[in-house]
């Protein structure tokens, strides 16, 4: 396989509006009856078909960097992690089997890639210090009502907010959901009427107004 991606172009209007203001659009709902399927066009992939690669970026390009965009504070580091959860589905192309639906595939790689991300950043927050300029400060113009959504959201206990984030923003069923994070599916019914009760009481208490680098701070930790 080449290890090459596509030119990585994003629609900056539909990145702002879904960034975390929005929902982001659901890929199976904007694929036309007649359009291949993830898993068909994977399979065609991991058999030398380029253009089958291009379809699935196309397709995913925009919910992937939108993922990384509601987890990771600067704009810049959430489009080199979209790129490189790509690379790695070039890198695994191979070895792919269609055992689940091809996003449940994909955002489990996303997840690895996040997560030794916030293992380097962690790293480098304990033995480099807050003086690397690793932290930057993160949506100079959100409105109010993002920076309050933003920090409500960074509130929530981690497994209540990861579920929230899946299900509204990334759109997944309750079965990806509990296939991603290894927990029942039932755990993630309670869990997100948990964090949808959270999120609505923290939204309706008045909340001190945060400067730009304590806001950045919380959202590295979701």
């Amino acid at each position: 396989m080449q290890d090459a991606l596509p030119p990585f172009v994003l629609d900056s209007e539909a990145t702002k509006r879904s960034a975390m203001s929005g929902i982001s659009s659901n890929p199976d709902t904007e694929k036309s009856a007649t359009a291949e399927s993830d898993e068909h066009l994977m399979i065609a992939f991991s058999r030398g078909s380029t253009d089958a690669f291009s379809e699935l970026f196309s397709r995913y390009k925009q919910p992937l960097f939108g993922f990384f965009r509601r987890r990771v504070a600067d704009p810049a580091q959430a489009e080199e992690l979209t790129q490189e959860t790509f690379l790695a589905v070039l890198r695994a192309a191979s070895r792919y089997e269609p055992r689940a639906l091809f996003r449940t595939y994909l955002y489990a790689i996303a997840f690895k890639i996040l997560r030794a991300y916030r293992r380097k950043v962690a790293f480098r927050a304990t033995f480099l210090g807050a003086a690397t300029g690793f932290h930057r400060p993160a949506l100079q113009n959100a409105t109010d009502t993002e920076v309050s959504l933003r920090q409500a959201v960074g509130k929530l206990e981690r497994l209540d907010r990861e579920i929230l984030l899946l299900r509204e923003f990334e759109q997944l069923n309750y079965a990806e959901i509990a296939e991603l994070l290894r927990v029942p599916v039932n755990t993630v019914r309670s869990r997100l009427f948990r964090a949808r009760m959270a999120l609505r009481a923290l939204l309706a208490a008045p909340a001190p107004k945060s400067s730009a680098t304590e806001l950045t701070e919380s959202e590295e930790r979701i």
